[in-house]
């Protein structure tokens, strides 16, 4: 069987990095990269403001190479759109991909856009996260064992004291009406640093919160790891571990390695 190979676009979120895990147990599909629009002037991802060397770290755990797309500040549409022409290019003859990966949920138009900005292209978008309902699908992230800090916040729609929180139940409950439970519409954005598509857990801290651009970002800080604590929930080959399946109490549906409970919770089929 003949597999296609993908290009992740890969922005250090939870959609990206859940996007990675499902595309992992797709039979017909192999992830050969990751891409990465840099913000040249900061050194930091775009709108996400996460650090470079955090985001190497990220690439280094989920045992991908990273190619990153270098934007000008400010970056105008044109601008954008020549560097990720540029950058395809480089992938195809890097990695000799045929498609390419999006984490986005439901917007349309986003979607739309992709698509004709990948015409001519040879190269074939794929969402795998497209039509799941939100609030399902972050708690699905959350029980799968996926952790995140909120990087960005638009202050339109949450407070600022929601900068470097972490993305977990106790969040989900607490936001206000009509924001979306994976942020979709640009509510907020995060770092994902630890779950089953890493190979063992990242363990950045939270440093200064601003204020820039009517945004609030809070800064992830690199740390070094604690061995016995930041990769506990993981075996050694990356999976969550059994016991920390039953401490979960139900199967979370993902065909997790070490699930004790018989994939009950698996659609039939998959």
């Amino acid at each position: 069987m003949t597999k296609a190979r993908v290009l992740l676009s890969w922005s250090t979120g939870k959609d990206a990095a859940w996007s990675l895990h499902i595309l992992r147990q797709t039979e017909d599909v192999e992830v050969v990269a990751l891409l990465t629009t840099v913000n040249q002037a900061f050194e930091r991802v775009a709108m996400h403001a996460v650090r470079q060397e955090l985001l190497g770290r990220q690439a280094e755990a989920v045992g991908l190479p990273l190619l990153t797309v270098p934007l000008p500040w400010p970056c105008g549409n044109a601008d954008y759109e020549a560097a990720m022409a540029k950058a395809l290019t480089e992938a195809r003859e890097r990695f000799a991909i045929d498609h390419i990966a999006f984490g986005d949920l439901f917007l349309e138009d986003v979607r739309a856009y992709r698509e004709k900005q990948l015409e001519g292209t040879g190269l074939t978008p794929l969402f795998p996260l497209w039509g799941r309902p939100a609030r399902a699908l972050a708690e699905e992230m959350i029980a799968g064992g996926l952790r995140a800090t909120l990087t960005c916040i638009d202050p339109r729609h949450l407070p600022a004291s929601f900068a470097g929180r972490a993305f977990d139940r106790a969040l989900l409950d607490s936001l206000p009406s009509g924001v979306d439970p994976c942020g979709e519409r640009g509510e907020f954005h995060t770092c994902a640093y630890a779950g089953p598509m890493f190979s063992a857990a990242l363990t950045p801290v939270v440093g200064e919160i601003v204020e820039r651009d009517g945004f609030i970002f809070a800064d992830l800080l690199c740390s070094d790891p604690e061995p016995e604590s930041a990769a506990s929930i993981f075996d050694e080959n990356g999976a969550l571990t059994r016991e920390f399946l039953l401490a979960r109490g139900t199967c979370c549906g993902n065909r997790c390695r070490n699930c004790p409970y018989g994939w009950e919770a698996v659609p039939e089929g998959q």
